[in-house]
C-alpha cells in the first residue's frame, strides 16, 4: 500500500467522497480543528467547506412501527426561518441564523453581523406519508412527526426462532 493512499484527496476544495475508514477520520478530525479555530477568524486548512460562518444542527431521529420522529436543535433561529420538506424517501430542514449586536456610546459605536445557514437532509428508510407529517417549533428545538405509509409498516413480518 502506498503511503499517498492514506492522504485525503483534494478536489475543488472539498474532499473525495470514499467510504473509507482513512477518509472518515480525515473528516472527523478536520471538522474538529475547524470548529476549534472558527472563534478565532482563522482557517488552518484555508477553507471551510464552501461553509462560511454556517453551523449544523444537532438531529435525534427515532423510527417506531408506525411513524419517523426527529428533533433538530437550532438554537437562536426562529421560527419562520426555518424550512422543512418531506418527502416520500427524506427529510431536508434548512434555515438561516441572523443576528446583530449593536452598543452605542457618546465616543464610540460598535456593530456586529453573523449570518450563518444550514441545510440537512435526512434519508427515511421507508416509504412515508408525506401529506400527514407535522412540525412543532418550541423553544430552539423543532419536532417532526412523519407516519408511516400503510404498505411500510405492513412489510416486516416477525418469524419465531427454534432451537434445538
Amino acid at each position: 500500500m502506498k503511503i499517498r493512499n492514506l492522504l485525503p484527496a483534494v478536489r475543488s476544495g472539498k474532499e473525495q467522497e470514499i467510504d473509507h475508514p482513512f477518509y472518515s477520520l480525515q473528516r472527523e478530525m478536520n471538522s474538529l480543528f475547524d470548529n476549534f479555530f472558527r472563534g478565532f477568524d482563522i482557517s488552518p486548512r484555508g477553507f471551510y467547506e464552501g461553509d462560511l460562518g454556517g453551523f449544523s444542527p444537532s438531529i435525534d431521529v427515532k423510527e417506531n412501527e408506525k411513524e419517523f420522529i426527529i428533533k433538530a436543535e437550532i438554537p437562536g433561529v426562529e421560527e419562520k426561518d426555518v424550512e422543512v420538506t418531506v418527502s416520500n424517501d427524506s427529510v431536508t430542514i434548512k434555515g438561516e441564523k441572523k443576528e446583530e449586536k449593536e452598543d452605542k456610546d457618546k465616543n464610540y459605536y460598535y456593530m456586529e453581523r453573523s449570518y450563518g445557514s444550514f441545510h440537512r437532509v435526512i434519508p427515511l428508510a421507508t416509504e412515508v406519508e408525506s401529506g400527514k407529517a407535522q412540525a412543532s417549533f418550541k423553544n430552539g428545538v423543532i419536532d417532526i412527526k412523519i407516519p408511516k405509509s400503510q404498505t411500510a409498516q405492513s412489510k416486516g413480518v416477525k418469524i419465531p426462532i427454534k432451537t434445538g
